[in-house]
């Protein structure tokens, strides 16, 4: 007879905590996920772009690295999640325009163009009528054009949705509570709930945080670990009676500022993101500007569309835009957080990489190795008996 699987507490239940989740429980943990309002985040307002160059810059070699083999592993986490789930994520694999407006704009197409090379992924450049032919209801002003065929999507809410399926097929038990993890002699031995309500714990092997931008102020966790997470916010829109306008993921640069456009497969089509360094969830009539501004710049229509949905939520963001993985020197803790703009794209990788910790206390991806979750230490402490 088989000794039952280790008791693991996920904290969070975005789609990183879902998925590790799902895949803890799939592999035979027994798992609690504590969430009061699951997917209801950041996951919520994704765009669910699956590009890892697009998301990169020259110095974020180590993240593009991470970023690749995540890439690799999102056809077959797509297909296993709407077997165990019946939901399909919509993953699409018609690839992406990249489109500029002017000249200053198609040096950032160019820029992308350079790093496709530098990773020997495949792309192709377009003329003007090459993109009339591809796209024809995008402006005629569009000057600069790729195809960039590596470039995949997906519906985040069918997503979080099908996780959301599949971790309560696999056995996940749902917590609508905020917990902390309980530490005694030295290691996390569960959690505890620090919100209003009657009180619970729930003792485990391991504590998985996964809880986006709030993991470094979770109760505690600040004397385990430091998580320089920071909010950044994002604003993005759903627009209506979109069928049939687009067939490509089209990322934007217009005159300077960047939007992305995504069809659905409902007929929508989502315009994004605003990124702002701020700590709020409002929805504002400058980042709505911002937004449509730019979207019927590059495509005209979208002025004729409706207004089907406004959100906006707040990003984790870290100081080498990099996420926090990985255990920590305090046993029975693994954290899985800081994904930034990143998080629908490492959903997978980070999924395995946690799977592999907490239930064999290793891992074998290399490419995760520069983003162990104790990269960053505790910020010194300023005694007055060390004033000169």
């Amino acid at each position: 007879m088989s000794s039952p699987g280790p008791r693991v507490v996920v904290l969070g239940g975005g789609v990183i905590g879902l998925a590790c989740a799902w895949s803890l429980a799939s592999r035979g943990a027994d798992v609690e996920l504590w969430d009061p309002a699951p997917g209801q985040g950041a996951s919520h307002a994704a765009g669910g772009m699956l590009a890892p160059v697009s998301e990169a810059t020259y110095e974020e070699e180590d993240l593009l690295a991470l970023a690749l083999a995540s890439h690799a592993r999102w056809p077959d986490f797509a297909a296993r999640l709407e077997a165990a789930s019946d939901i399909s994520p919509d993953l699409h694999t018609e690839g992406a325009l990249h489109v500029g407006m002017d000249l200053d704009d198609a040096r950032e197409v160019w820029r992308t163009a350079d790093l496709l090379e530098r990773y020997s992924l495949p792309y192709q450049r377009l003329s003007s009528r090459e993109l009339r032919r591809v796209a024809p209801a995008l402006a005629p002003g569009a000057r600069t054009a790729l195809l960039v065929e590596s470039d995949l999507w997906v519906d985040n809410r069918f997503v979080v949705q099908g996780l959301l399926a599949a971790a309560a097929r696999a056995g996940v038990e749902l917590v609508a509570r905020r917990g902390a993890p309980i530490v005694e002699g030295g290691r996390v031995v569960g959690v505890a709930s620090c919100d209003h309500g009657t009180p619970r714990e729930s003792r485990c092997d391991t504590v998985v945080l996964a809880a986006g931008v709030d993991s470094g102020s979770v109760p505690g966790v600040a004397e385990l670990v430091t998580l320089p997470l920071r909010p950044v916010k994002g604003q993005i829109l759903r627009m209506g009676g979109a069928r049939g306008l687009l067939d490509h993921t089209v990322r934007g640069t217009v005159h300077g500022d960047h939007v992305y456009l995504i069809p659905r497969v409902t007929g929508e089509l989502v315009i994004g993101a605003t990124s702002e360094e701020l700590d709020d969830t409002h929805v504002t009539g400058r980042g709505l500007l911002e937004l449509l501004r730019a979207a019927t710049t590059l495509l005209p229509e979208v002025g004729e569309l409706t207004l089907v949905d406004a959100v906006a939520r707040l990003r984790p963001g870290t100081p080498d835009n990099g996420p926090l993985l990985g255990l920590v020197g305090t046993p029975g803790l693994v954290v899985a957080t800081g994904h930034f703009r990143h998080g629908m794209l490492l959903t997978p990788v980070t999924a395995d990489l946690v799977t592999d910790l907490v239930l064999d206390g290793v891992s074998g991806i290399a490419e995760a190795t520069p983003f162990a979750a104790t990269r960053y230490p505790p910020p010194s402490r300023h005694h007055p008996e060390d004033s000169p």
